[in-house]
């Protein structure tokens, strides 16, 4: 914990300042994308009683951060690539202490945060070494910070009870949830949320349109914790069946798309069932695009 409050308070390098930039730029953006369904947006609560965008705000400032840190610490990193995890782990930890602080115990982005800092810290990995930022660099990184993070910590359920709620779907249903992502290097993101992006940009969508076509496309193929914790294994494999049956429809080049989407929100509401996984992988869709656009060593690339 001393490690990770030394970095934490010393003066971010210019290239840890552009990473976290991205980091908080995705996660904001990724709130206030609207109409999600089950999820927090600037118009609806989703699925949620006990928090807003005003709250999602408030968290989101408290671990920007988180990400900064981790971005400085990847770039001042010697040695095996896999021994920055514990360094990464130590930062995160005290920063989820912040969000719960922020948030009085209510956990709004316990996910996007370990997710982010490991991507953080991949890139300043990158950065610190002057490698160029992609999303097949960017991937392989994570999978080398996160080897064997799977095995690592599931072990331990061999001799005691399941504590979080990852632990106790991994044992009910062998899902590896936001760990396997990272062990694997964000393969949803890579094959599934950045195609989607791009291709929404390419038809010249707004970003609002952009993002909510690309949380469909996330939707229809995540395992989605959150969901399957809050409302079992029959609503999580319907929620992946309708969004793949609008993506199916074009997403948001659907003409009825907006009235499609209204209809969704309403089941998943009454359903109790939020997506936060599929909007976490969201989040960092949007910042592995901001790290590959906006991160390059000249100076002169055209940024978005």
């Amino acid at each position: 914990m001393h490690a990770s409050k030394r970095i934490a308070m010393s003066q971010p390098t210019a290239n840890a300042i552009r990473i976290g930039e991205c980091l908080l730029k995705a996660l904001l953006m990724e709130v206030c994308a609207w109409p999600k369904p089950g999820l927090v947006t600037p118009h609806s609560q989703g699925a949620h009683d006990d928090m807003d965008i005003w709250l999602f705000i408030t968290s989101s400032s408290a671990i920007a951060p988180c990400f900064y840190a981790c971005a400085q610490a990847g770039e001042y990193h010697q040695g095996e690539l896999a021994d920055l995890f514990p360094k990464i782990r130590l930062i995160g930890i005290e920063y989820e202490s912040r969000l719960l602080q922020s948030t009085r115990e209510i956990n709004t982005q316990r996910g996007i945060l370990f997710a982010g800092a490991v991507l953080a810290a991949a890139a300043g990995w990158l950065k610190g070494r002057r490698q160029p930022l992609s999303s097949e660099s960017l991937s392989q990184c994570v999978a080398g910070l996160c080897l064997d993070l799977c095995r690592n910590d599931f072990a331990a359920l061999a001799h005691r009870s399941a504590q979080t709620h990852g632990e106790k779907l991994y044992l009910q249903f062998g899902i590896t949830g936001v760990r396997g992502e990272a062990e694997r290097g964000f393969p949803l993101v890579c094959h599934i949320g950045l195609p989607a992006l791009r291709q929404a940009l390419s038809l010249r969508f707004s970003w609002r349109e952009a993002l909510v076509h690309t949380l469909l496309a996330l939707m229809a193929h995540c395992d989605d914790t959150t969901v399957l914790s809050r409302a079992g294994p029959p609503a999580l494999h319907e929620m992946k069946q309708r969004a793949q049956r609008l993506v199916n429809l074009g997403g948001m080049s659907h003409p009825g798309i907006e009235h499609e989407l209204n209809e969704f929100n309403a089941w998943c509401v009454d359903k109790w069932v939020s997506p936060g996984g599929s909007a976490d992988l969201l989040a960092l869709t949007l910042a592995m695009y901001f790290l590959c656009h906006q991160l390059q060593e000249d100076p002169n690339e055209e940024e978005i």
